[in-house]
């Protein structure tokens, strides 16, 4: 069997190698082995051996690897699921580019614009576009139906945004992860919302908190401009200490449209109120991450992708950069509209 030969496996499942085994890449071999439908874990890629063991209990029959082009060399796999840290996501995509592998990376495409420019003229040697970005909000049910109203125009034009993106803490952050690996999200979503780019970006700064590690500034402000003058602001706070939070307020000309309040139990007993709220992104967004990961499988099996492909990771870095220099000069930065290539179209 050969990498891509999708029709050697029993019912054309597809035979995914996860590169990454910590939080999110052990979600995902949880997800594709219990909920996916037409897709099996056949790699691990993970250099860490007590993960890597870990992960291979969780999918019977999965083979591991500490590198990626092992995996490939031993074939038997059609697609590569990405959990790793930005980071180290273009030493991988490149030689899975080069195999003619379906791809599913992990927001952010890359870690920065130049090494996702370089990822894009790779991906452009082949067919089709290959790769499909992590953005899971664009899956989740409840931005899916704020899309929907603001398309429908029936509560009038979207004005604004306010958004929120809480963590309970962080050990190890710093101000630019704020924006690469947080306010990315947001980034992401608001054009897909709006429908159209973000043309400016600025930084502020609140009063700092006492439980942000040294040298983190928590919280920030984020303002984002798009073209025709809608404003999101993203309230971002790493260490807020409760839960995890991620909600989004949409101001109509005529009304106001909430998401992601904490739905569930809620008791009132002994003169109080109490509703639990989530502690990370795999409750919050689990619904999100099962659609995307299915839509991603049924896509690679048809031969394409079904949702955020390249360049909308490479937009997301171009943001992120003019981010990154808003919080260093304290002001607003514009930013540059490049036209979308046909072969993204």
């Amino acid at each position: 069997m050969t990498p891509g030969d999708i029709s050697a496996t029993p019912l054309g499942e597809l035979r995914v190698a996860v590169v990454g085994a910590g939080m999110m890449g052990a979600d995902h071999i949880r997800r594709i082995t219990t909920r996916t439908v037409g897709a099996t874990v056949a790699a691990v890629v993970e250099p860490d051996k007590a993960r890597a063991d870990a992960a291979t209990a969780m999918a019977p029959g999965a083979t591991a690897y500490s590198r990626i082009e092992d995996a490939i060399a031993a074939g038997g796999i059609d697609a590569v699921l990405i959990a790793t840290p930005g980071e180290y996501h273009e030493p991988v995509l490149l030689p899975a580019l080069k195999a003619g592998l379906s791809i599913l990376c992990e927001k952010p495409l890359t870690f920065d614009a130049e090494s996702s420019r370089r990822v894009l003229e790779a991906e452009q040697k082949l067919d089709r576009p290959h790769i499909q970005v992590g953005f899971m909000r664009r899956f989740d049910p409840e931005y899916l139906q704020l899309k929907e109203l603001i398309v429908s125009g029936s509560a009038g034009a979207l004005l604004a945004l306010r958004c929120v993106h809480r963590n309970p803490r962080v050990d190890a952050f710093t101000d630019s992860r704020m924006i690469t690996d947080s306010v990315v999200h947001e980034i992401d979503v608001v054009p897909w919302l709006v429908g159209e780019p973000i043309s400016a970006i600025e930084v502020k700064y609140p009063k700092q908190s006492s439980l942000a590690p040294e040298g983190l500034r928590d919280p920030q402000l984020v303002l984002l401009e798009t073209e025709s003058g809608v404003l999101a602001d993203v309230e971002i706070n790493v260490n807020v200490q409760f839960g995890y939070q991620v909600s989004t307020d949409a101001v109509f000309e005529r009304g106001v449209a909430e998401i992601g309040r904490t739905g569930g139990l809620s008791i009132y007993k002994d003169g109080g109120f109490w509703r639990t709220e989530h502690q990370d992104f795999r409750t919050r967004f689990g619904v999100a991450y099962d659609v995307e990961v299915q839509h991603w499988v049924d896509a690679a099996r048809r031969g394409t992708i079904d949702g955020p492909n390249s360049w909308d990771g490479y937009l997301a870095n171009v943001v992120c950069e003019a981010g990154i220099k808003a919080q260093s000069i304290g002001q607003r930065v514009e930013i540059k509209t490049e036209a979308r290539p046909a072969f993204y179209s």
